[in-house]
């Protein structure tokens, strides 16, 4: 996907991204919780904000200041690494989890990343389709990976567009 795509992804004058703030991760895991078997503790996002020097979290901001969807990934010298992304349940359907995913690859993009790394469940067929438009590309298997069920994940890795660091995000 060319970086003229993903900035109008970007923008729109419902849903705003920000920086994912400590008094976030309340609204951050009602979303956890509506999206994923094994959902994040509180605690793992307050470690991820305060500790975590790798970690980058954006949101997802609606109209009436909701937190609509959130992001996030660790940024290792020129790769990073999604460690999740997800939409409340209110706003699916409408697009926001691939603006979402071009945030996070704008950002890494401008932050120096030059691929993104993910994993995927096979049986989330959904995802792994909006993977795939946004470039991403099947590369191999993490046996057992997931602990609620022992699911598989598919690895996953896209290249990411080059962006001028000088003109900002």
């Amino acid at each position: 996907m060319e970086l003229k795509d993903q900035n109008e992804l970007r923008d729109s004058p419902a849903f705003t991204f920000r920086p994912m703030r400590v008094e976030d991760i309340p609204e951050v895991c009602d979303i956890e919780h509506e999206a994923f078997a094994t959902p994040w503790t509180s605690g793992a996002f307050v470690n991820e904000l305060t500790n975590n020097q790798f970690a980058r979290y954006v949101v997802l901001e609606g109209e009436e200041g909701e937190v609509a969807g959130y992001g996030g990934m660790w940024l290792i010298m020129e790769e990073a690494h999604v460690t999740n992304i997800a939409i409340r349940d209110k706003y699916r359907g409408r697009k926001l989890g691939k603006r979402l995913l071009a945030e996070l690859q704008c950002t890494a993009a401008f932050y120096g990343a030059v691929r993104m790394t993910l994993e995927v469940r096979p049986s989330n067929l959904v995802a792994q389709a909006l993977y795939e438009q946004m470039g991403f590309r099947s590369v191999g298997v993490r046996r057992g990976y997931y602990t609620d069920n022992k699911e598989d994940a598919i690895i996953m890795w896209a290249d990411l567009p080059k962006v001028d660091r000088t003109k900002g995000l």
